[in-house]
């Protein structure tokens, strides 16, 4: 009988510690598009973390945030923001882009 419940015991903390694991927040991370770049144009993550990145487009057109190697893509209208999570990423370096303005609106996230 003890050691059926301490099995038991075992299981549920294993549980409660992945959860938790799980319900950590992300580091918030503000990104804004202004004159059709990206503020600031290089971001740095924690590698293995998750992350949110709070896009705010302040420029009049539509911007879309795209990136391959995140497999993330979004449109923001004109004076509106979005959030985009990424990760748990590994350690690299991750490029993004302002699709409607690939010549000016550039960015990359280094994951550390």
């Amino acid at each position: 009988m003890k050691t059926t419940i301490l099995r038991w015991s075992g299981l549920m903390l294993g549980c409660m510690l992945i959860t938790a694991a799980r319900a950590e927040t992300p580091a918030t991370i503000p990104v804004v598009i202004q004159g059709h770049r990206f503020h600031p144009a290089e971001i740095h993550v924690q590698a293995g973390q998750r992350a949110l990145l709070v896009v705010e487009n302040r420029d009049a057109g539509a911007e879309e945030f795209e990136s391959h190697r995140l497999h993330r893509e979004t449109i923001l209208r004109g004076h509106t923001s979005k959030r985009v999570y990424i990760g748990p990423l590994r350690p690299g370096r991750y490029s993004f882009v302002g699709e409607f303005h690939e010549k000016t609106a550039h960015g990359i996230v280094v994951a550390e």
